[in-house]
């Protein structure tokens, strides 16, 4: 108790604070998870766990081509593993990808 691990937040276990925009996604702030994700990309870039997170944050701001974008790269991805979802759920990255993705379709199609 009491150790820097166990202050992290439990989406960005491995990253430094505010690297996958964990905390402000799911308080429902968009821009600071925005600014928190574009802040990351020096150093994460390719990372399918960020360029989920930035296609959520994408969407969230109606931006739909970029954050179809960013779901099409984290799938297509060299690099995956597995992730914690915000409800608890484990999942590989290239299916959360492609789950996020399937899921921006059908948004885009019911309107």
């Amino acid at each position: 108790m009491g150790t820097a691990a166990s202050a992290q937040p439990a989406g960005e276990i491995g990253y430094e604070t505010g690297a996958l925009g964990y905390d402000a996604l799911v308080a429902g702030d968009n821009a600071l998870a925005l600014q928190q994700l574009e802040a990351s990309e020096r150093e994460h870039a390719k990372d399918p766990a960020r360029l989920i997170n930035l296609g959520q944050t994408y969407a969230r701001l109606g931006r739909t081509g970029d954050a179809a974008r960013m779901f099409m790269a984290a799938r297509d991805s060299s690099r995956n593993f597995d992730l914690v979802l915000a409800n608890g759920d484990v999942i590989n990255s290239r299916d959360a990808a492609e789950l996020a993705l399937r899921n921006l379709n059908e948004q885009i199609a019911r309107r």
